[in-house]
């Protein structure tokens, strides 16, 4: 005989949807409306704080949940697929069960996961992040795209109040220059904490705008188009940028800005170059002392760094910085109380 769970008390079943896993209540929630309005229910009533609801359109569209924040590597936290959608030609190939039919898609399973079929994949992309959202009463924490999707950005922000935590720009699968797309993005995202950006763009892109604010901004790789000015009108607490070209004379011009009290929210800067510039002999007038003061930074998502045998830099209204420069290598960390201790 069939347990009735529908008429299990409320606060008996709160507990144990309480212990499923985000891909299980999504699961459920397609099994009849009245579960659905269940589930809806207890988390209008029990909001799970420390979930957060993350878009990724890289390749195909994905709902996915962060259950845990790892403190220690952003690519390290327990990412949970919840939802996914396929365009309809992959439906006979992809889906381990008979697909069951609507107005709009397709929906079938893959690899225990419910996944949904459409013809239009930005239609499906909108409809699995509103599925997702209104179900677990969560605002849409992050989102992972590539050049295909940029409309996520505007349509993600009109759809919500709340800023966008968390933005990363993938490389597409193209393996052909983006500039149009990357300075899209980099005119349109908006973000709280990270902005991540990968894509491959030409030799000869400049960006002319201003970006930020934001916690943190990493340009992995081709983050060549970096000027001068790009960097003392970015507005990060920390910046990292990897295939910089910037100079030894750019880098003493940035500190020369710094000193005047440019840049006064950055906390953390970390330039990695593919030439063997070596990042030492700072100017004069810079006024950097040698110092075999150990100190160690935090960033913000919990890596530790430790400064040794390091320059110390003064600001002028007495914030000081320790700046260390390797071969292709230029780290910076601002003596901010909550970043720096001793060693």
């Amino acid at each position: 005989m069939p347990f009735p769970i529908l008429r299990t008390p409320f606060v008996v079943l709160s507990e144990i949807i309480s212990i499923l896993e985000p891909s299980e209540i999504v699961t459920a929630s397609f099994c009849s409306k009245n579960v659905n309005r269940l589930l809806k229910r207890h988390y209008q009533q029990r909001k799970p704080l420390e979930w957060k609801l993350v878009l990724d359109y890289h390749c195909w569209g994905e709902v996915y949940i962060i259950t845990k924040q790892q403190p220690d590597d952003l690519r390290k936290n327990q990412r949970k697929p919840v939802l996914l959608i396929r365009h309809i030609s992959q439906a006979r190939h992809e889906s381990e069960h008979k697909l069951i039919e609507t107005n709009e898609y397709k929906r079938g399973f893959t690899s225990k996961l419910p996944v949904l079929y459409f013809e239009d994949q930005v239609m499906g992309s909108k409809m699995i992040v509103d599925y997702a959202s209104d179900l677990f009463n969560l605002d849409i924490y992050g989102l992972v795209i590539d050049r295909d999707c940029i409309w996520a950005i505007d349509w993600i922000n009109n759809r919500q109040e709340k800023m966008l935590v968390y933005f990363n720009f993938m490389k597409n699968k193209c393996n052909c220059n983006g500039d149009e797309a990357m300075d899209n993005v980099l005119r349109k995202a908006l973000a709280s904490d990270y902005i991540i950006l990968k894509d491959i763009v030409s030799d000869t892109y400049r960006f002319d705008g201003k970006l930020g604010p934001a916690g943190l901004l990493f340009i992995e790789s081709y983050g060549h188009w970096v000027t001068l000015d790009n960097l003392i009108n970015f507005d990060f607490i920390e910046i990292m940028i990897d295939e910089s070209r910037l100079s030894v004379s750019d880098l003493n011009s940035f500190l020369r800005h710094w000193r005047a009290g440019g840049l006064p929210r950055l906390a953390f800067l970390a330039l990695k170059c593919k030439t063997s510039t070596i990042f030492e002999n700072f100017d004069e007038d810079l006024q950097a002392v040698e110092t075999d003061e150990v100190v160690q930074y935090r960033l913000s998502y919990g890596k530790k760094l430790v400064f040794r045998n390091g320059y110390s830099i003064q600001r002028m209204d007495g914030v000081k910085a320790t700046i260390k420069g390797y071969i292709g290598f230029f780290l910076m960390a601002v003596w901010h109380e909550r970043a720096v201790d001793s060693a």
